[in-house]
């Protein structure tokens, strides 16, 4: 049996409000376990890493969080609400290689599509649509841009997009799917100046990532390998002994770590 280490952090002084609740969510895939009793409480306002190796289950994890995937035991609850009553809540931001960029739209085309969830697919969304639509580019940096074709971006600037798409869905809680995907290193680090600022004025984010280079930016991790090996804060949860168990001494991978997560002396 795993040594899993679990905390549910107090990030306040009080009892946070949690965000999103799994108690022993299983999911199979014909019969055969994906996950396996997947538990973990996420404070209002947290960013979450979720760290695993290929096969892992993370995409699976993802999937059922967001209502695609019926698990085969468990509860999932985002704000103490039942999924089916808080699909409102939820967004989505896509790996880049899963769009289809040829697409004929344009950068506020794109974020516009987060009203549709609300208006139907039959409304026209009006002025006020429009200006929340710019909002949202001005939050992620991207109002001169309003009017390109989304395949002009940059893979950076893509992420940017699909997370103002979110942000015009009114989402209070951002799935992130692999947003660090080809791109460079200020680009990455920009997306997460991004990310600190929405959670500082209350979004929570799960992040699905395999750069084991950046654990220590998050404010909680989940290591992930079909069951859960470790959940808390960074500097407890990515210890060498816990990468070893998710990564089954991969050793180029923890190697690229470096183990980022040593303490500082």
């Amino acid at each position: 049996m795993q040594n899993v280490q679990s905390t549910n952090p107090d990030v306040s002084g009080e009892k946070a409000k949690i965000a999103i609740h799994l108690r022993d969510v299983t999911v199979s895939y014909r019969e055969k376990p994906v996950l396996r009793s997947i538990s973990m409480n996420v404070p209002k306002g947290q960013i979450v890493g979720v760290v695993g190796p290929n096969g892992a289950g993370k995409s699976t994890l993802l999937k059922t969080m967001l209502g695609l995937i019926e698990p085969d035991a468990g509860e999932i609850r985002y704000h103490d609400q039942p999924i089916l009553e808080s699909r409102h809540l939820l967004g989505y931001v896509p790996q880049t290689e899963a769009v289809d960029w040829d697409f004929p739209v344009t950068v506020l085309d794109v974020v516009m599509m987060g009203h549709y969830g609300r208006l139907g697919w039959f409304r026209r969304p009006g002025k006020r649509h429009r200006e929340e639509a710019m909002q949202a580019l001005e939050t992620v940096g991207m109002t001169p841009y309003s009017k390109r074709h989304i395949r002009q971006l940059s893979g950076g600037q893509q992420q940017r997009i699909f997370l103002a798409r979110a942000l015009c869905q009114k989402a209070e809680i951002l799935f992130l799917d692999e947003p660090f995907g080809g791109v460079d290193a200020a680009t990455e680090s920009a997306i997460f100046i991004l990310m600190d600022d929405l959670a500082a004025k209350g979004h929570t984010l799960l992040v699905v990532n395999h750069d084991l280079s950046v654990l220590d930016r998050y404010n909680q991790l989940l290591l992930l390998n079909q069951r859960v090996v470790a959940y808390g804060s960074p500097s407890l949860t990515a210890t060498e002994q816990n990468l070893r168990k998710t990564y089954g001494g991969r050793l180029s991978l923890l190697d690229q770590a470096e183990f980022a997560l040593k303490q500082e002396l």
